[in-house]
């Protein structure tokens, strides 16, 4: 059972168009969003599934018990904004 997930578009203004513990996306700058629970994680200890659109790759850093860092990049590797991303969370409870 996920301990939280999203769905944004991080276009233009950033907007969650479906969540679970999630409360709002940072925008950090391009390629750069931050996914912020609504509920903390008791521990740091989860895992952390990104999910971006095609002819993109992504990764995850900056595990917190509050949020969580969500970084899109076209294959080339060059950071870049996507209109449809998200992630699923799974751990971290007490």
């Amino acid at each position: 059972i996920p301990t939280a997930w999203v769905n944004f578009n991080g276009t233009g203004t950033v907007a969650i168009r479906d969540s679970e513990n999630v409360s709002s996306i940072t925008d950090n700058g391009v390629g750069n969003y931050e996914v912020n629970f609504a509920t903390a994680m008791a521990n740091t200890n989860y895992i952390a599934v990104p999910t971006i659109q095609n002819n993109r790759v992504t990764g995850v850093s900056a595990y917190a018990t509050t949020s969580i860092r969500v970084l899109p990049r076209l294959l080339s590797g060059t950071t870049n904004d996507t209109d449809l991303s998200g992630v699923i969370i799974l751990g971290g409870q007490a």
